[in-house]
């Protein structure tokens, strides 16, 4: 990972279309500060394309896509997108979703198994407290609430659901369990193809900014990935890094992050 001052103003010129994670990347021990927010109300401005995607629910993202200055939100890592569209005759905006087509709902007989396994074999998991603004995953917290259990705790339960025959993956907070073939990526693609024409040619116009092992699909995918420096937490968890890190961690990484890259853009 080269430090993201090293970014080149070319390169940042390029940038049309700005993802971020959310826990430990917007946010700092949970809170959206001021710095990270800021950030992306000056992406916005700038004419960027602001798209947070999250392992967050679907709850959630109804607020973000209508409250936050964003053009969109990928939330359960892959399962849906929220977004807004004009009103046709009004200035109301209109608010639109979409959910994956191998989405399943997490309602399926495995995922309760996987839950009830999980609570049984792996001593302090617990459900993360969002669990009821969920459609098609279940999130075992490990380190949102107290107590802050281990990343070898989260493993014991990403183990338990491969076992089952689920995909998990390990956020900063939570291990996120899902039936069906998707990630953040496969959604996140489908998206910018749809709504703003992006073709997989363009790949350098995009940046995404992350932090934990279940950004690794946009790491390896986007060529001006980065992450906050607090993604050298996780070691050998994450075999593709991405390609810039900042010197800050989460909120105030991604503040220095998109600092650097508005400042690289005017030359």
């Amino acid at each position: 990972m080269k430090p993201i001052a090293t970014m080149s103003n070319a390169e940042a010129a390029y940038i049309r279309y700005v993802l971020m994670d959310i826990d430990d990347t917007l946010t700092t021990e949970g809170k959206l500060s001021a710095a990270a927010y800021s950030a992306l109300w000056d992406l916005h401005d700038a004419g960027l394309k602001v798209i947070p995607i999250t392992g967050r629910p679907a709850g959630w993202c109804d607020l973000i896509a209508r409250e936050w200055p964003v053009d969109g939100v990928v939330g359960e890592n892959g399962a849906l997108v929220f977004w807004l569209e004009d009103g046709k005759g009004t200035q109301r905006k209109v608010s639109k979703q979409e959910f994956h087509p191998n989405a399943v709902h997490n309602d399926h007989p495995v995922l309760k198994r996987i839950k009830k396994r999980a609570m049984m074999e792996v001593p302090g998991i617990r459900m993360a407290k969002d669990q009821f603004a969920r459609l098609f995953d279940i999130a075992l917290d490990f380190a949102e609430e107290e107590p802050v259990l281990s990343l070898e705790t989260a493993e014991k339960v990403r183990a338990i659901a491969a076992e089952e025959g689920a995909v998990a993956k390990i956020s900063s907070i939570h291990v996120n369990v899902w039936m069906g073939n998707y990630n953040k990526l496969s959604m996140t693609e489908l998206f910018l193809q749809k709504k703003f024409n992006w073709t997989k040619n363009d790949d350098n116009t995009v940046i995404f900014v992350g932090d934990s092992p279940n950004d690794e699909p946009m790491f390896a995918r986007f060529p001006m990935s980065c992450g906050v420096v607090n993604v050298k937490h996780y070691g050998e968890l994450i075999q593709h890094l991405p390609a810039f890190v900042s010197q800050k961690e989460s909120g105030e990484g991604f503040a220095e992050i998109t600092e650097t890259l508005l400042k690289k853009r005017q030359g």
